[in-house]
């Protein structure tokens, strides 16, 4: 047989979704297992969301579309960039998608030739340098620190810059470190991008989950608007992670790019879920300012949890919805069973064996001395998933 494609060959899977899986898997086999691994709100998909979809399939509204999506829907996302974001945009510069991995996906379809290089801050999600790798670029990694709030200052991103430098990535506010850049700071990093004439992808998945700190576009800013990608969408907002609903808003330019990789790829988006997300943007955000003060109040609660476990203070996440924690005071320790622990895989390879409880480790997003919890999971399973930690950690020996 002939060689499979090297360059799919080459990049990794995704860790999250492989873990999320695993657990998934063991429960089904019967296994106790307690998992704050997905980045998934718990709660249900609000009624009127889901009757919107639910109509659609009554009402035949299954046929294919244009490859952007339907027009009333791209028309309603404009609405919402000018009203929250303060963003002028047409509907033919919005892209509807499935989901927002695949607008990062269209993104960087749209912008990468082999040889460019990306800066992508670490920690980052774990798709961003597997995508840019398949399509012939090269990730530079700019390594953020607990201490400067795991965000990249002026000088990090005027340091990683080379001819070679195309695209800078932000995910804001951040998974997995719940990090949110401030206007100022966003505003001083723009100034950056807009002077070495680079193209950003701004990955705003989680804008309404911030816990007082202001979440401005990165298109916001003096000369910004004409370089940006943003990518959004409904399924962290909305609670609707399986409808598969996002979208792209761009340049026109590169808004036409994107169509038409599109409509070689998947074509559109499920057109009933594409009613259901004009649902979302016409009933407005009072559903999801409730789940973010909700969230407010689990992070709070496995943050104390955690903190007693562990014997010292952690930082609070700005936004999100995770807790992205060092554990690396951890390392060099030894299981019951006399098996080493030497990063964050061991020890949460370690976890999920021993009591049960499925977490990510900080390598999948670049920074291994540390391990992401997700708090979007009811109050007894949080407290549940810290008792195993706590159990766990103090077997180690």
């Amino acid at each position: 047989m002939k060689s499979l494609s090297k360059r799919t060959e080459d990049i990794a899977p995704s860790m999250t979704v492989a873990i999320d899986t695993l657990a998934k898997q063991l429960k089904a086999e019967g296994k106790d297992i307690v998992s704050l691994g997905a980045g998934e709100p718990d709660l249900p998909t609000p009624d009127a969301i889901k009757q919107a979809g639910i109509a659609a399939i009554t009402e035949n509204k299954t046929r294919y579309v244009a490859p952007v999506g339907l027009q009333n829907v791209r028309e309603a996302v404009c609405k919402k960039l000018k009203d929250e974001n303060g963003l002028n945009y047409n509907a033919s510069q919005i892209v509807l998608t499935s989901g927002a991995k695949h607008a990062v996906f269209n993104s960087f379809a749209a912008l990468i030739n082999p040889g460019d290089e990306v800066i992508i801050p670490a920690p980052y999600w774990v798709t961003y340098p597997e995508l840019v790798r398949w399509f012939g670029g090269v990730p530079v990694f700019v390594k953020t620190t607990v201490e400067n709030g795991f965000k990249m200052t002026v000088q990090d991103l005027k340091d990683a810059i080379t001819p070679k430098t195309k695209v800078v990535v932000f995910n804001n506010p951040c998974n997995p470190s719940g990090a949110v850049y401030e206007p100022g700071e966003m505003e001083a990093l723009a100034k950056v991008i807009v002077e070495n004439d680079l193209y950003c992808v701004s990955d705003e998945i989680y804008e309404h989950f911030t816990y007082g700190t202001k979440f401005v576009s990165a298109a916001s800013f003096p000369g910004m608007y004409e370089r940006t990608i943003i990518i959004n969408g409904f399924s962290k907002s909305h609670c609707m992670t399986g409808w598969r609903i996002g979208y792209n808003a761009a340049p026109e330019a590169i808004a036409k790019m994107i169509s038409k990789v599109q409509s070689q790829a998947i074509h559109h988006p499920s057109t009933p879920a594409q009613y259901a997300a004009l649902a979302a943007v016409e009933n407005g955000n009072e559903c999801v300012l409730k789940m973010r003060d909700l969230f407010k109040t689990r992070q709070d609660l496995l943050k104390g949890m955690l903190e007693e476990s562990l014997g010292k203070k952690l930082r609070a996440p700005e936004g999100a919805f995770y807790l992205f924690i060092p554990v690396n005071e951890l390392y060099g320790k030894h299981t019951p069973e006399g098996k080493a622990i030497t990063g964050s895989i061991d020890l949460c390879t370690y976890l999920l064996e021993s009591v049960g409880l499925a977490i990510v480790p900080g390598a999948a997003f670049g920074m291994d001395d540390c391990i992401r919890f997700s708090y979007a999971a009811s109050d007894d399973t949080l407290k549940e998933a810290a008792r195993r930690f706590d159990k766990g950690i103090k077997e180690l020996k």
